[in-house]
């Protein structure tokens, strides 16, 4: 879920490039060169994935363009577009590395039964990320992009592999304002699904829970809503902007029917979150 609201804050932070390349007044745009946009927010969601018990984090996020190459959050990590588009392109192309940082089950624990099992590691996931853009799909601004991150654990957690499609329509809405619809799913194997969904003997015995063995597959599917809107009015020159985000996923398979969610948690899973952004 924190991977989600944060892809789609990258959203609401990087309006559509179709937006300033349309431009009717051929002003000075902010966008359309290098810059940075530095933000600060906080969601309130799972305190784990699958969890029933709702958490407040803190969300720093830094994204820009310089020389082409375009900086995107993660959660907890960046991720680079190394192809830069064409100021007059109908579609846009996206590749570059993705690096991130995963606490899931690592802190923030609130169910005293599953904090019993024993936290978790965190997760270090290096990967990369891929896509591709249509501009002006159903009007002169907006923007539907397809993409994916694949991404392995380097840091010996759970040591496996996890990959995740999406699709996010990007609209303006006035000069001023910007909405995101964004759906997407998460594909783990089977290392993933032993260390964060199996209960073993041993975490059986601490916590009271089954003993359950998980193997990999599309364990979620994530829906999400959001909106930005500048304070000035005008989202191409920069400037301080407020965002505000709202998001459903739905556990599936082994990530559904392990005991820390369906004894413990809930297969649906709600995220809200907001904040402030300044580009310049």
């Amino acid at each position: 879920m924190r991977t989600l609201a944060l892809l789609a804050l990258a959203a609401v932070l990087q309006p559509a490039t179709a937006f300033a390349q349309a431009d009717p007044a051929g002003e000075d745009d902010v966008l359309s060169g290098d810059h940075v946009t530095i933000g600060v927010g906080a969601i309130y969601g799972p305190s784990y994935d699958g969890s029933n018990d709702a958490v407040v984090s803190p969300v720093p996020l830094v994204q820009g363009r310089f020389e082409g190459v375009t900086l995107t959050p993660r959660a907890g990590g960046l991720a680079l577009d190394v192809i830069p588009d064409a100021d007059d392109a109908r579609f846009g192309f996206s590749l570059g590395p993705v690096v991130s940082y995963s606490a899931n089950r690592a802190r923030q624990i609130k169910d005293p039964v599953v904090r019993a099992a024993g936290k978790l590691d965190e997760a270090v996931e290096v990967g990369v990320n891929g896509g591709v853009t249509a501009y002006r799909v159903l009007n002169g601004y907006d923007a539907l992009t397809l993409s994916g991150d694949v991404k392995w654990d380097v840091a010996g957690a759970y040591k496996g592999m996890t990959w995740s499609p999406g699709i996010t329509y990007l609209t303006p809405i006035s000069r001023a304002a910007l909405v995101t619809l964004s759906l997407s799913a998460r594909h783990v194997d089977d290392d993933y699904a032993r260390y964060y969904y199996s209960v073993t003997p041993a975490q059986g015995a601490a916590s009271g829970l089954p003993v359950f063995a998980a193997s990999g597959g599309w364990d979620s599917a994530t829906l999400g809503l959001l909106g930005g809107y500048d304070l000035d009015g005008n989202m191409l020159n920069g400037g301080l902007a407020v965002f505000g985000l709202a998001a459903y996923s739905r556990m599936f398979g082994d990530a559904k029917d392990t005991p820390y969610t369906a004894l413990r948690g809930d297969a649906d899973q709600w995220t809200f979150g907001g904040g402030l952004a300044y580009t310049f």
